[in-house]
């Protein structure tokens, strides 16, 4: 894909972007920008479940180099963390920021320099994390940034929980998807994540994601500039169903789609003592899943050490 330019910019150019912008800074009236529906008028208060304002909350902005290989690559992803969350998974790995909220509460000029400062330490693209509930602040951000020269792919790094008017709105101004699977069942996904709908949210979720943006795209170093690459990971005592998640993947989406098999699971937060999730992942609950996505010719599949 020599020459590629990320979408966005022609948006910004044609006024689309600015119209985006105004139109998802409205929903928070009375919000709307998550499954959740919570109806609260951000621009008065943090009232809803994300505990959050108007204003975006950041935790960090760091090269990072621990995402996918498409991601990655050998400069690094420039990562912006979200503070709050749209979820309360118990065994979140990043519990001070998502469930505590650590971070600063920084203006969209602030938000767009820090996209400029990852440009210009040469960062392969912007990841967003945990953008769900501050996603209005994207195209926001990219109407400061664009004028200044600013043009890296951008990554929408989420849960997976997602709206689908919310995900409507995005469509032409990410660049690059990169959402969860968590679960198959809905009384897990409660028990474990206070989501008692998270499995029809997140597949409609995933084939929005894929109409908008296709298989993964990328440049001759195999870096990303455009696609989707669904995360899954897997967790002790197979809670996650991670067959079924894989199996809806290869077959209401594709076989060719590029999935992250994750292995990295590790106790946090409050399953410290619980029975199952208070351990680590045994090698062969990994490579069970990793021969099933094999057998069922999902043909993109990168795989993790254990």
């Amino acid at each position: 894909m020599t020459g590629y330019e990320p979408s966005y910019r022609a948006y910004y150019h044609s006024g689309r972007l600015q119209s985006v912008a105004e139109s998802m800074h409205t929903r928070l009236y009375a919000c709307n920008q998550c499954p959740r529906h919570c109806g609260v008028d951000r621009h008065v208060g943090a009232d809803g479940y994300c505990s959050s304002s108007v204003l975006p909350k950041i935790a960090s902005h760091t090269i990072h180099h621990g995402e996918e290989p498409p991601i990655s690559g050998k400069l690094g992803s420039g990562t912006i963390f979200f503070s709050h969350c749209t979820l309360a998974c118990r065994f979140c790995q990043n519990y001070p920021i998502s469930h505590f909220g650590n971070g600063n509460v920084i203006s969209i000029a602030q938000l767009a320099a820090m996209m400029m400062e990852l440009q210009d330490k040469k960062a392969h693209n912007i990841n967003f994390v945990t953008p769900t509930h501050s996603a209005h602040t994207i195209p926001a951000a990219l109407l400061e940034a664009v004028p200044k020269g600013f043009n890296l792919p951008i990554v929408y790094n989420t849960s997976g929980y997602d709206d689908m008017e919310t995900l409507q709105f995005l469509d032409g101004v990410i660049d690059i998807y990169m959402p969860d699977i968590k679960y198959n069942n809905n009384d897990t996904a409660y028990a474990h994540s206070d989501c008692g709908d998270y499995v029809e949210k997140n597949r409609a979720a995933l084939i929005e994601m894929f109409r908008q943006v296709g298989l993964l795209q990328c440049d001759s170093h195999g870096i990303a500039l455009r696609g989707m690459i669904i995360r899954h990971l897997v967790i002790p005592g197979g809670i996650a169903e991670s067959k079924e998640c894989l199996r809806f993947i290869a077959e209401a989406l594709s076989p060719n789609i590029t999935v992250s098999i994750m292995s990295q699971y590790f106790p946090a937060h409050t399953v410290l003592h619980d029975a199952v999730l208070g351990r680590r992942l045994h090698r062969d609950e990994y490579n069970e899943v990793v021969e099933y996505a094999r057998s069922i010719n999902l043909e993109n599949a990168l795989i993790q050490p254990l």
